[in-house]
């Protein structure tokens, strides 16, 4: 049996995977975001208020709390969706410090069963006891959390061969080109922006009912950073990419107690390798094509 330890390394890779995939969305429109962790912080404070102070259903509470960050991110896309590269990166940048601070001043509480509720400013939410308060175990979330990966993914999978998808990727590699067959690149963004944040929102609630506390710090521009980087080694290739990336960074690299203490630098040395050696990540378009290629050989024989 695996011990609770190990499980929440497990549902760790899990949550963090919804922010990388989100990433991942905008990278494949040719966008590069530093500003993901905001729509994570939005949904976990969101979700979380939900269950805590209101008492809201853990379903209805995690569709509230996704659908505010997929709003956010709609609306921070439409505002930015005609600018591009380095400014793109920018403004996400700012409007995720943005969230962060005010959440740093954002005070909500409410009185439980004798007891202060609900998030202080800098001192974070605590006292997020759904899971306990269900007599939820670390399994059965853990299982929770790659059920709603599980989907996710299989949503996306169908997205992606989809005449939507494939503009998604006509977009990010060729923006002329969707224009000159007519089609208008920014709607495109806009929805793709909105679907990133949703997803990103999914991981941000989870994460805070798993972990049972939260705080403005914990969405800070590495998360950002790291949700980025991960599709960038994974791939761009395929929703699977950023899952590699997760799962060498927080599986593989926090497991090899040899480098503990410099399992940033080593992570950083690995992305700037990847960018050199493959600049669209591991499994990008063209592995993937080949692999596609080979499997459905091999099951032809």
């Amino acid at each position: 049996m695996l011990n609770d330890y190990l499980l929440t390394v497990i549902s760790n890779i899990g949550m963090i995977s919804l922010i990388a995939i989100s990433a991942y969305i905008l990278l494949i429109t040719g966008e590069i975001s530093f500003g993901q962790q905001a729509y994570f912080g939005i949904s976990a404070y969101s979700g979380a208020i939900a269950t805590t102070l209101w008492g809201w259903p853990f379903w209805v509470s995690l569709l509230f709390g996704s659908l505010i960050a997929g709003i956010a991110a709609g609306v921070v896309s439409a505002l930015t969706v005609r600018i591009s590269g380095l400014y793109f990166s920018i403004s996400t940048l700012a409007f995720s410090e943005m969230v962060r601070l005010s959440l740093l001043k954002f005070s909500y509480q409410k009185e439980i069963d004798g007891e202060l509720l609900g998030p202080n400013g800098a001192e974070g939410f605590g006292g997020i006891r759904w899971i306990f308060d269900n007599n939820i175990s670390v399994f059965q979330y853990t299982l929770l959390i790659y059920l709603i990966l599980f989907l996710v993914i299989t949503c996306l999978f169908f997205i992606e061969r989809s005449g939507f998808g494939m503009i998604l990727r006509m977009i990010g590699q060729d923006p002329m080109l969707t224009r000159v067959h007519g089609i208008n690149p920014v709607n495109y963004k806009v929805i793709a922006a909105v679907l990133a944040g949703f997803i990103a929102g999914l991981g941000g609630m989870l994460y805070a009912h798993s972990f049972t506390f939260i705080e403005p710090q914990i969405f800070n521009v590495m998360l950002g950073v790291h949700s980025l980087a991960y599709g960038l080694i994974g791939g761009l290739g395929t929703v699977f990419g950023p899952l590699i990336g997760v799962a060498l960074d927080i599986g593989f690299l926090e497991s090899i107690r040899v480098i503990h203490g410099y399992r940033m630098i080593v992570f950083g040395g690995l992305v700037a390798i990847m960018l050199i050696l493959m600049p669209r990540g591991f499994l990008d378009e063209k592995r993937v094509y080949r692999l596609r290629l080979a499997l459905r050989n091999w099951l032809r024989v």
